[in-house]
């Protein structure tokens, strides 16, 4: 699978963020072609993890879940905050090794191939005004040698060596701008005449390991995610592309259940837009939306089962009654499809 083509499968599930897509396929790609040489020519794999930053709802989780699916490699995800909880990191590093090999059937080789996303790892950094926190730096620690790669025993006395797992990990890392606003560019590296300044300039745009440090992340962990991939907020237009757009969006989802009740549904444009207008004010990206959809639908959905004289709902407008059109029953096994306009 080429790089371009695991764009282009992304772009069916996750709208926007094209240059998260682009560094994250190639990523993934060069992983693959490393651990298929590796067992061709026992070549040690020297592994690139895989850094998220962006605010929530953005889709950084969507996109490791969507990546599994494409490469049909077992798939797990966990949080830091739950590992920096508990007492026993390791036994929660356990639980996320033991369901990985779940995912795989139990089989260990395609277990020890698989993906791990690990969010909200920013939640690992020292407060402002506090000495680092001691859990979570702990937990990072804990992190460095099953992200580099070693054997780890489980409970049943199984092995699962992590060194051709990919690691990813995601968070929203708030305050990072201001500290990458405040760090040195590399405007000291001398340039040439003939040099391309626009790639200086998109060197310095980049997120450098030493902001990390400064954010609250230890060395040693942050050199193991050399691949930084950035995700930016979704304006109202990408919200509302992810209502219509994905395969399995979401108004293609409420389509299908009403179309199962032998009603056709009908959201206007603008209800999309204004759903998106209140996504935006609740400041949690594309995880409202759900809710809100579910909401407005959500008197039809009570209704609808106890008539089944009802034929259409059209809704055009988020504040206002939605418009229904009754009529015969629709006879057992007729019922209208869902389907997007």
């Amino acid at each position: 699978m080429t790089p371009s083509f695991i764009v282009q499968q992304l772009d069916d599930y996750v709208i926007g963020q094209d240059d998260a897509k682009k560094t994250v396929a190639v990523a993934v790609y060069l992983h693959y072609r490393k651990l298929e040489r590796s067992r061709r020519d026992d070549t040690p794999l020297t592994k690139s993890n895989v850094l998220l930053i962006g605010p929530t709802g953005t889709g950084k989780t969507l996109m490791c879940e969507t990546l599994a699916r494409i490469l049909g490699v077992p798939f797990v995800t966990s949080e830091a905050t739950s590992l920096a909880q508990t007492r026993f990191v390791n036994e929660e590093i356990e639980a996320m090794l033991q369901r990985l090999l779940e995912r795989a059937g139990g089989d260990v080789a395609r277990a020890q191939s698989g993906i791990v996303f690990i969010d909200e790892i920013d939640k690992l950094k020292a407060t402002d005004k506090e000495p680092r926190s001691v859990s979570g730096e702990s937990v990072q620690h804990a992190l460095l040698k099953i992200m580099e790669g070693s054997p780890f025993r489980l409970s049943s006395g199984q092995y699962i060596d992590t060194t051709n797992i990919l690691f990813i990990c995601g968070g929203a890392f708030v305050g990072l701008e201001e500290i990458m606003s405040q760090s040195n560019s590399y405007g000291y590296i001398s340039t040439s005449q003939g040099d391309n300044k626009a790639i200086m300039d998109r060197l310095n745009a980049h997120i450098k390991p030493t902001d990390l440090f400064t954010f609250g992340l230890i060395p040693e962990f942050t050199g193991r995610l050399p691949i930084i991939a950035r995700f930016r907020d979704l304006d109202r237009e990408k919200l509302v592309r992810i209502m219509n757009e994905p395969k399995g969006s979401l108004y293609a989802q409420f389509r299908d259940i009403f179309g199962h009740e032998g009603v056709e549904l009908t959201v206007a444009p603008r209800v999309f837009e204004q759903i998106a207008e209140l996504a935006m004010e609740y400041r949690t990206g594309a995880r409202s939306l759900r809710g809100i959809f579910e909401e407005m639908v959500e008197p039809m959905l009570y209704m609808v089962p106890d008539n089944p004289d009802i034929r259409t709902v059209t809704i055009k407008s988020l504040f206002s009654d939605p418009v229904i059109v009754r009529g015969p029953p629709v006879a057992p096994g007729h019922a209208i499809e869902g389907r997007t306009p």
